[in-house]
């Protein structure tokens, strides 16, 4: 029985992985990068995988991107770590176990919608630093850090707002038809 659900939520984590993957490319271009649902798939994965599957579905979508395949919004490969955007990517991975980990049961919309918040919170935690760094010291753009914070995160804020409170309003009926594994 063990192995059974140890190997749905395999399956699972690698479904979210993939609908990440999709998510890169359901965008709106919106600055310096685009606005994506990746961030929204992340937090699916989190509330309804919990915060390790969650976490491993995220590791799997970046390493495949990594690895070459073609998943992240400007393709994918080793040269992705000195995009500006990069270190959002990164960041999915520790927001994905911040919400899971929060989320609790995941059945009261309101403690889901802090848990996204506080994960999103986590992206721009990794995200905007990476940024930083890299139009600064590897690009030599020199942003200041005014510019970054409105490139970077500013003006989406208003989406991650709607993608948090989507992420909210579906974890419990989801959660229903499929519950989450404690592992």
């Amino acid at each position: 029985m063990k192995m059974r659900n140890h190997t749905r939520m395999l399956i699972l984590c690698a479904l979210f992985a993939a609908l990440t993957a999709v998510g890169a490319f359901l965008r709106l271009p919106a600055g310096a990068m685009s606005i994506t649902l990746q961030f929204f798939f992340t937090a699916m994965a989190a509330l309804l995988l919990g915060p390790r599957w969650g976490a491993l579905s995220q590791i799997v979508y970046v390493a495949l991107g990594l690895a070459g395949l073609p998943v992240f919004t400007q393709g994918g490969g080793p040269g992705y770590v000195f995009q500006p955007s990069f270190g959002f990517l990164l960041g999915l991975i520790p927001a994905a176990w911040v919400m899971g980990k929060l989320a609790g049961d995941g059945t009261r919309p309101w403690r889901t919608a802090l848990a996204c918040a506080a994960g999103d919170g986590v992206l721009y935690l990794v995200g905007i630093p990476y940024m930083y760094l890299i139009f600064n010291g590897y690009l030599g753009r020199g942003m200041s850090l005014s510019a970054v914070l409105w490139a970077g995160m500013l003006v989406y804020l208003p989406g991650d707002a709607v993608k948090i409170a989507a992420a909210a309003l579906l974890a419990k009926p989801l959660l229903r038809a499929l519950p989450r594994q404690q592992a």
